[in-house]
């Protein structure tokens, strides 16, 4: 089957009539744009994958200038490629006639390249027998077919530029598939021996999502975690691979069976994902989801040995966090998941293969889903928009359930420990009588009803959501495709709120960032105008976004407004997975941006942010960091039931207290001393036994400072302290610092029995942190991951019962 296949494939050759026919309409098409259309045009997809994006860009700009041409002109772009509708007239394109050729080349670029009388070249007909067809057809159809025209001419340049014999006959078998549905005015169809896909099950996607489940199930949440996202890595990476030609491959290997079937699937390749990732007018599949185990194996070694060496050509750009998982981590996954790749027995290649994650997990798993209702549903532009991202509308009625799920395998273990902490003092069922209790209605009344006492600033915008007198949204402009009526205007309110809110803007600044594309805000809209928004920036990559606007209008402050948009904000960002704000406020803001959870303490490393976010003269960097287990909109009301509930138990356990117990007659009797636990009413007082604490040398204090010392090394602000300081980097370091101390050096101690106690443990370790602020001045990134470490250190040693004040 593989050989007729090949035989197949090669019967895509081109002639030489018809690769001139070709080169004849790809050259009337050329020559009837102007010369900046045909250099925005000549675009190929073989240019190296840093410009892949900017390719893309200029593709989408050409497409765009074309839609915005007047009718006449796009019925004589479409002319070209038009059969002639005179009966009996086989013609299949409008020709320029040879004595205008020369003429239309001369001609100035703002005149049309020719008429509507204009006499074919090869039929003699007018040029508008080409296009009768095409008058009354709607403007929708018409673009896509001139989408389709740009797709065409992209596809012929690239078959020109390419130098590869095979790359070539797929791309000239496209470019016939193309012209032939506009001329048919059909939708194209790859049909013939490629088959469709999925062409193997299960797909790559499938394969590595199984061996992460496989591999790792076992691992914490944070370890699991870091595993997930390196496998999200690998395959994005792999979705925008460039892989190596046929041609090629036959140099590498030398079993014919493989070279055929590598042949096949680059042709799949090409044909079903990478040419129509620059060409929308084909169907596009992703690498990943199509393909299966056949090509990974066939390309898994050589990807993987270019990605690394990509990988470390750009270290000294990556952040010091993204350094230490590509450097450190991605290796191992790559050489775990190359084992099971290439094992016979290998359950991640299983169809049916079924593995049930920990709670963490699938709590993890179900964030990531598309397209769940709840917290967030996408709204879809009206009439021909793409772009049904540019609304996206907030609820906070749904948060409860998700609130739920985000929790619950998380906090299943904390919670029990907890618990037992808590010596089972509090029963469950008497926590369950005090929820009844305080959710009756008839529970509260009297003034503390109508008149609450330090009432949450949100409470009542979050009445008003709920009557639906208010809604929040998430708007934005977009440059790729029309942007629907409502989110325009919008858009164009929020504009005016800014200006009047932000005087110290000039509207021009406000206008460049409320309509860029790359920025969203969160509209607040009452009576269908928008009264208040935030406007921000994600960086995906970074991990953070960018409050740049936040203002309501000045008749509606004052009402709670500003927490509830800053909550369903925090809310938002949670579910999309990015836990760090950054803003600059100016000094009447500051007071607002600390209630909402910011602080001057900036714990990002300044790497992370520096050259992304603008900045402002006179004003404060404040950075907040959400909590991925708390809902922001439900926050003020769980922590009142909390109150209330507290409140309940105090009440319960002060009447017990009260009762009145008989004095002690003992001693009249001679008795010196008695235990506390035999004076009547104590235990029902909340006294409890001090119980010997265990000795805290030994094998169980070695393997519990071991414990310490790796849960240290694996927090996030450890990178600086992990080994010892280089001398050859910083030079004059060892002048300064005398007695010298790092991670990996403790751990060394550790490993040969040197902390006899606790106490040189702890020694050791606050030395590295006093070291650190010795050599670092107070504004640096070291000096802040000493002071965060510093703490975490601290909480861990409490946490193992190591900690005496």
């Amino acid at each position: 089957m593989s050989s007729q296949l090949t035989d197949d494939i090669n019967d895509i050759a081109m002639t030489g009539s018809e690769a001139d026919s070709s080169q004849a309409h790809v050259n009337e098409a050329t020559s009837s744009v102007t010369a900046d259309d045909a250099a925005s045009t000549a675009t190929a997809p073989n240019e190296s994958q840093a410009s892949r994006q900017s390719n893309l860009q200029r593709i989408q700009q050409r497409k765009q200038q074309v839609y915005n041409w007047s009718h006449d002109k796009k019925l004589l772009k479409l002319a070209i490629y038009s059969a002639c509708q005179e009966q009996g007239c086989n013609c299949n394109g409008w020709k320029t006639p040879v004595q205008q050729a020369a003429k239309t080349n001369a001609r100035a670029s703002d005149q049309p390249p020719a008429n509507f009388t204009d006499p074919c070249r090869n039929c003699n007909h007018i040029l508008e027998s080409h296009i009768t067809q095409l008058k009354g057809v709607p403007v929708a159809e018409v673009n896509r077919l001139l989408g389709a025209v740009v797709d065409v001419e992209n596809i012929f340049m690239s078959m020109h530029r390419e130098d590869d014999h095979d790359t070539k006959r797929v791309y000239y078998y496209l470019f016939k598939l193309l012209r032939n549905s506009i001329l048919t005015r059909s939708q194209p169809r790859i049909e013939g021996p490629l088959g469709q896909p999925p062409f193997e099950r299960p797909s790559i996607a499938k394969a590595i999502t199984n061996f992460v489940l496989y591999k790792f199930n076992t691992l914490p949440q944070r370890e699991w975690q870091t595993m997930y996202d390196l496998a999200k890595m690998f395959l994005h990476c792999f979705n925008h691979w460039n892989f190596e030609t046929p041609s090629v491959r036959k140099m590498q290997v030398s079993n014919p069976d493989d070279i055929s079937a590598y042949q096949i699937n680059y042709t799949r390749w090409l044909v079903f994902c990478h040419v129509p990732a620059f060409c929308d007018s084909l169907p596009h599949y992703e690498t990943s989801v199509v393909f299966g185990r056949t090509l990974l194996r066939a390309v898994f070694k050589s990807v993987c040995k270019q990605l690394m060496d990509k990988c470390h050509l750009e270290r000294d750009r990556m952040p010091p966090e993204k350094r230490v998982l590509v450097l450190n981590h991605f290796p191992r996954f790559l050489g775990l998941l190359e084992e099971e790749i290439f094992s016979v027995n290998s359950p991640i290649w299983d169809p049916d293969y079924k593995q049930m994650p920990p709670n963490h997990l699938q709590a993890i798993l179900d964030n990531k889903t598309p397209g769940r209702r709840g917290e967030f549903e996408r709204v879809t532009a009206s009439g021909e928009s793409k772009d049904g991202f540019t609304t996206v509308t907030l609820s906070s009625g749904s948060i409860k359930q998700e609130a739920v799920k985000r929790s619950d395998g998380r906090a299943s273990s904390e919670v029990a420990a907890k618990r037992r902490r808590l010596d089972d003092d509090v029963s469950e069922r008497t926590v369950a009588e005090i929820v009844a209790t305080i959710t009756d209605p008839n529970y509260m009344c009297g003034p503390d009803a109508l008149f609450q006492m330090q009432a949450p600033r949100d409470e009542a915008a979050k009445l008003e959501e709920q009557r639906k007198l208010i809604e929040f949204h998430v708007i934005g402009n977009s440059l790729t495709g029309p942007v629907n009526k409502q989110t325009m205007l919008w858009l164009i309110g929020l504009h005016n709120v800014f200006s009047h809110q932000l005087p110290e803007m000039t509207k021009e600044y406000i206008s460049q960032l409320v309509f860029d594309p790359k920025h969203k805000t969160l509209a607040l809209i009452k009576e269908g105008r928008p009264i208040g928004g935030i406007c921000f920036r994600t960086f995906h990559s970074q991990g953070f976004s960018e409050i740049v606007f936040c203002a309501v209008t000045s008749n509606e402050q004052v009402k709670g407004y500003g927490t509830h948009l800053m909550n369903h904000l925090k809310d938002y960002h949670i579910r999309n997975n990015i836990l760090h704000f950054l803003t600059f406020a100016d000094e009447f803001a500051i007071g607002y941006f600390k209630k909402q959870g910011f602080s001057k303490d900036i714990k990002l490393p300044r790497a992370m942010y520096s050259g992304y976010i603008k900045d402002y003269e006179g004003a404060t960097l404040m950075h907040c960091e959400l909590n991925p287990r708390i809902v922001y909109t439900k926050f003020t009301s769980v922590i009142r039931t909390q109150k209330e509930i507290v409140k309940k138990l105090i009440d319960m356990r002060q009447k017990e207290v009260r009762k009145i117990n008989p004095g002690l007659t003992c001693f009249k009797e001679g008795v010196r001393s008695i235990p506390v636990e035999c004076v009547p009413g104590a235990r029902e007082a909340g006294w409890r036994e001090v119980r010997s604490r265990p000795p805290v040398d030994g094998d169980d204090n070695h393997a519990a400072l071991r414990s310490v010392l790796t849960a240290v090394k694996n927090h996030a602000s450890a990178w600086p302290f992990l080994k010892p300081v280089d001398k050859t980097e910083v030079p004059d370091y060892y002048d300064h610092i005398k007695y010298p101390m790092d991670l990996r050096t403790m751990g060394e101690r550790l490993k040969s029995r040197y902390y006899s106690s606790r106490r040189l443990f702890v020694a050791d370790m606050a030395r590295i942190f006093s070291n650190c602020r010795l050599y670092n001045s107070p504004d640096t990134d070291y000096y802040r991951c000493a002071n965060t470490l510093e703490k975490y250190f601290q909480a861990k040693m409490k946490e193992a019962g190591l900690w005496d004040k």
